[in-house]
């Protein structure tokens, strides 16, 4: 079997489905096309020896659309970023409003300027605190990316490691990870450890049934094409299998990358001298409202950082998806 014949056919599992909706789409459109323009031929034309003979030719533009240029990139990044700015920029005129008009007392909501401040003043300490509480969400992140997709395999290829392992992986994730944070610190200490545990534990889930799912969704009869043509399981793996189940997979690391922020902080909480969660209890502690919304602030930029570089990550490893091509309508009408 070539390389390149089983390329295409991984490629064809990959985007199936998405082929069968653009080419619904298109006969709809052409359809549409032909009825509106004035030499269009209507279905019963021509059944009694009457109808004309014209013939309707497609349009010059029918083939595929040119590359957008970088002002257009440009244009449609910023059309993208305008409403969540709009939101955001609302978000924080109410916030400085009840602030300032002192309608909830400083203590409990400081205003903007106040939290701007305790950032800028502080920024060397929250900093370090930051660098921690990244280090444990990325490394979290990455090994249950790792223990999550060698699972879901085993889970996918094999019946007998399904009823076993997936009985167990619910088991885990279904217990609050909260309640065994406590024990994890008396095993492993007030170190990394535990913190990096507990965020492979919140992040191991997702990955998990999201792979499953992506593999077992690759068509049965492309497989069995493949087995005739000579591939093993390996090369049906990496060719068909693999690429097919990626849209799946990366669904579940976007959820995975925020839990794992979740797992880091949930693990400073219980026991740490250092990190964005061992900074929110200081400042609960001392009622430094300031402090909290700032370390707040930083908290979900940590995970909206690495939300987007999976996104990014998404957009260069399935570009042909149809969740990644633009101008896809998700409608009928």
């Amino acid at each position: 079997m070539t390389e390149n014949s089983l390329d295409t056919a991984g490629r064809q599992a990959a985007a199936n489905q998405a082929a069968a909706n653009q080419a619904a789409a298109n006969q709809a459109a052409g359809a549409r096309a032909a009825a509106a323009e004035p030499g269009s031929v209507d279905a019963a034309d021509g059944l009694d020896g009457t109808g004309s003979s014209t013939v309707v030719t497609s349009s010059p533009g029918g083939g595929r659309p040119p590359r957008p240029t970088l002002g257009r990139r440009a244009v449609t990044f910023a059309d993208s970023l305008w409403r969540p700015a709009l939101v955001l920029a609302v978000f924080f005129a109410a916030w400085w409003f009840v602030a300032a008009r002192e309608y909830v007392p400083n203590y409990l909501v400081p205003t903007p300027g106040q939290v701007w401040e305790t950032m800028t003043t502080q920024w060397s300490e929250l900093a370090r605190h930051t660098v921690v509480t990244l280090y444990e969400t990325v490394l979290g992140f990455v090994l249950a990316a790792a223990l999550g997709l060698v699972t879901a395999v085993a889970i996918a290829y094999s019946r007998t490691l399904d009823k076993a392992l997936y009985p167990i992986v619910l088991f885990a994730q279904v217990i609050p990870k909260i309640a065994i944070a406590p024990l994890l610190v008396v095993w492993f200490g007030l170190g990394l450890t535990p913190k990096i545990i507990l965020a492979v534990l919140i992040a191991f889930f997702p990955v998990v049934i999201s792979g499953v799912a992506g593999l077992r969704s690759t068509d049965p009869e492309l497989l069995d094409l493949a087995a005739t043509m000579g591939a093993g399981p390996w090369r049906t793996f990496r060719k068909i299998r693999f690429p097919n189940a990626l849209p799946h997979l990366m669904a579940g690391l976007k959820v995975a990358v925020t839990l794992a922020v979740v797992g880091a902080v949930v693990g400073e909480f219980v026991g740490a001298s250092e990190g964005l969660g061992y900074v929110l209890l200081l400042a609960n502690g001392n009622l430094d409202a300031p402090l909290l919304f700032a370390d707040l602030i930083l908290m979900s930029a940590i995970g909206i950082v690495l939300f987007v570089l999976v996104e990014i990550a998404e957009a260069l490893l399935i570009p042909w998806h149809a969740s990644r091509r633009a101008g896809v309508s998700l409608t009928t009408s």
